[in-house]
């Protein structure tokens, strides 16, 4: 079985049409959120989304932002006004199918659970070190939990009889067999942030237990053009030539 793991699009559908094409026929997708904010494209990528087999697809902190559910005062005030453009340019069916996502959802039959930022507080948490992670092994009694948010691949991994989690960084474009509990970020397809600017997915098999992360260029120019065209940051542009 092929289920598609992403999160962190953020309006960026040129990242996600290669994502998608890439991935190639799935069993179904799993979004873990933040659909829109920072990109040019935000209707768009709801679009994609919502069309999707096999679809669940969480709540993430910018969409809720989007639909008036948080203070952008939070928010740092570049990310504000993009925020701000993303509502401005939202339809109200798509306002619609985002206001319908949940923070939170269990999948008994491959034993994991989706969570956007953390299981403990689902759309806020930024999980970045052991630390936290341990304390949110506590939060979910499935085998595995995948999160976004923090747009960093990472495994927390939890063996057996252990106080402290491990942290490993899974190799690109390979496939690894999950041993123990683990909490599992695939990265972000539209702003990665761990200084490699290809955009990250993941293909999981609830099946066997494994997890094939991979990483794949796209006209990352495009998107840009497309930011620039709509007057959204400057900061925000750069940053996806980096990866930061």
């Amino acid at each position: 079985m092929r289920i598609l793991v992403i999160t962190d699009i953020h309006g960026n559908c040129v990242a996600l049409d290669a994502v998608l094409e890439h991935a190639g026929a799935v069993d179904a997708v799993w979004c873990l959120g933040d659909v829109v904010g920072y990109g040019p494209n935000p209707n768009e990528c709801v679009e994609r989304v919502a069309a999707l087999p096999g679809l669940l697809c969480l709540l993430g902190n910018h969409d809720a932002a989007a639909l008036d559910m948080l203070d952008l005062n939070t928010f740092n005030p570049e990310a504000k006004l993009s925020i701000e453009w993303t509502r401005d340019q939202l339809t109200p069916e798509n306002l619609q199918f985002l206001n319908e996502r949940p923070q939170v959802i269990t999948v008994e039959d491959a034993n994991v659970t989706l969570a956007h930022g953390s299981p403990r507080q689902p759309v806020f948490e930024y999980l970045l070190d052991t630390r936290a992670a341990t304390e949110n092994f506590e939060h979910f009694q499935t085998n595995f939990c995948f999160v976004g948010h923090t747009h960093l691949p990472v495994i927390f991994h939890m063996p057996p009889d252990a106080y402290m989690s491990g942290l490993s960084i899974p190799p690109i474009n390979q496939v690894t067999t999950l041993q123990s509990r683990a909490i599992i970020n695939p990265g972000s397809v539209g702003q990665p942030r761990d200084r490699d600017p290809r955009a990250a997915y993941a293909l999981f098999d609830p099946e066997v237990g494994t997890w094939d992360y991979r990483r794949i260029n796209y006209p990352i120019e495009e998107t840009q053009q497309r930011m620039q065209a709509v007057g959204l940051p400057e900061r925000h542009i750069l940053r996806l030539e980096a990866g930061w």
